[in-house]
């Protein structure tokens, strides 16, 4: 890792910190809201709280469930608001990949304008120049917040290229066209329109000025074998970034640390924990990623579990997690006594350029969990090809994995969160 950003004053940063938690915290008690009835059912003196660390002994965590149970209670916003309704302004609601069941969140114009603050900090860090990038967001723009923030925040200072309603080719066409520097999408979209690219699509990669990619909403953007293959197909730059709808822009890499997610810990108070023990975890080691808002007022969360499983990196007074978002905590499946993660299984299959898509399927054999990797090629592959990613499976995991070719364009293609993990039940 080299020298990176510069030094953080940490002791500074701590104490800026717990000025805006206590000020949150001392309103909230105050208020019949969702943490307003929290903070009495805890018995929580306030009061008492002085620094950070009584915060986190005396705070339970948040989860997504609580607030799930609150909106079921309190339709169709919930409690967890500080100010009157009418003076929410912005709407976006959670993709619901993990539970099945979105959720809306709304905001004041103070509450948006912090999180567009932090996305500047995303456009910064990746190097962008004001006056001569130009940002194509290559996403439908449906209610997810990361859409709007990240948009809104580069039209302060660049020129935005909305693609909203475009196919693929014509995304392809329309950056050619107008010149664009920086894409913006998911890791898995940007595979997609990269592989298309040259004769599939008639836009040649000499006529794309594409230098830098950054991607959100999925794992893979810090893996590093999707981060060669979309580099090797744009010819271009890759920058990392994560952030939940709940909570908003979180983190964001820097030109000089690649992999490296940089916790905007001015917005955030940000711990990581082991999620049996819910205890700090030492620095270089894994653990849950734990996060309260400390500029999103409007809608706050304290000590939330957002269920994202990081390694921890304390860097010149910033923390960093190292390698980014890994997975998620509860993506975890144990087959046959091995731990495997959805993101360890994409990092071996994007080593054969041939994969054009996959799927991995899950079911129970003799009441024991077992898995199969579907793969879609390009052209025609013969079988030696499929026993390579097995063996490749077998020696990364100590475990076979059973490979099978499926039928041309029967997987699923993906603009969004791609979902390539698919529960089989038993007929």
């Amino acid at each position: 890792m080299s020298d990176g950003p510069p030094l953080i004053d940490r002791v500074r940063l701590r104490s800026n910190q717990w000025r805006k938690l206590r000020s949150i915290v001392l309103n909230l008690a105050t208020t019949d809201s969702f943490y307003g009835t929290k903070i009495r059912e805890w018995e929580l003196k306030v009061s008492r709280l002085n620094r950070i660390e009584d915060f986190i002994a005396q705070v339970p965590f948040t989860t997504k469930a609580d607030i799930q149970a609150d909106r079921a209670a309190h339709p169709p916003f919930g409690t967890n608001l500080t100010r009157a309704i009418h003076q929410y302004t912005r709407f976006c609601q959670t993709s619901g990949t993990s539970t099945g069941e979105p959720m809306a969140w709304v905001d004041t114009p103070e509450s948006w304008e912090a999180m567009l603050k932090c996305w500047q900090r995303v456009f910064e860090a990746a190097g962008l120049v004001k006056g001569r990038d130009r940002i194509f967001f290559a996403f439908s723009f449906g209610p997810f917040l990361g859409f709007w923030t990240a948009y809104e925040a580069a039209a302060k200072d660049f020129l935005v290229i909305p693609a909203g309603g475009l196919s693929s080719q014509a995304r392809l066409e329309a950056m050619a066209r107008y010149g664009a520097t920086v894409l913006c999408c998911t890791p898995t979209y940007a595979l997609r329109l990269g592989e298309l690219i040259g004769e599939s699509s008639g836009v040649e990669r000499m006529s794309l000025r594409i230098n830098k990619i950054i991607v959100a909403g999925e794992t893979g953007g810090s893996v590093p074998e999707v981060r060669k293959r979309l580099e090797k197909l744009w010819d271009a730059r890759v920058f990392d970034h994560h952030g939940m709808t709940e909570v908003g822009p979180v983190s964001y890499e820097s030109e000089d640390m690649p992999r490296c997610l940089i916790v905007m810990e001015e917005a955030y108070l940000a711990e990581i924990v082991d999620p049996k023990t819910g205890e700090e975890v030492p620095d270089g080691e894994c653990g849950e990623l734990i996060l309260t808002t400390l500029d999103r007022t409007a809608c706050p969360l304290l000590r939330y579990r957002t269920g994202d499983w990081v390694k921890k990196k304390l860097h010149r007074g910033r923390l960093v997690l190292e390698g980014g978002i890994m997975s998620r905590v509860d993506d975890m499946v144990v087959v046959r006594g091995v731990n495997v993660y959805p993101s360890a299984i994409e990092a071996v299959v994007r080593e054969f350029p041939e994969v054009i898509e996959f799927m991995v399927e899950q079911r129970k054999v003799d009441a024991m969990d077992e898995i199969e990797l579907l793969v879609e090629m390009d052209g025609n592959v013969a079988k030696p090809l499929l026993k390579r990613i097995e063996t490749k499976l077998r020696d990364t995991f100590s475990l076979r994995i059973p490979v099978k070719l499926a039928e041309p364009q029967s997987l699923p293609r993906h603009e969004f969160k791609a979902k390539r993990w698919r529960l089989v039940t038993a007929a």
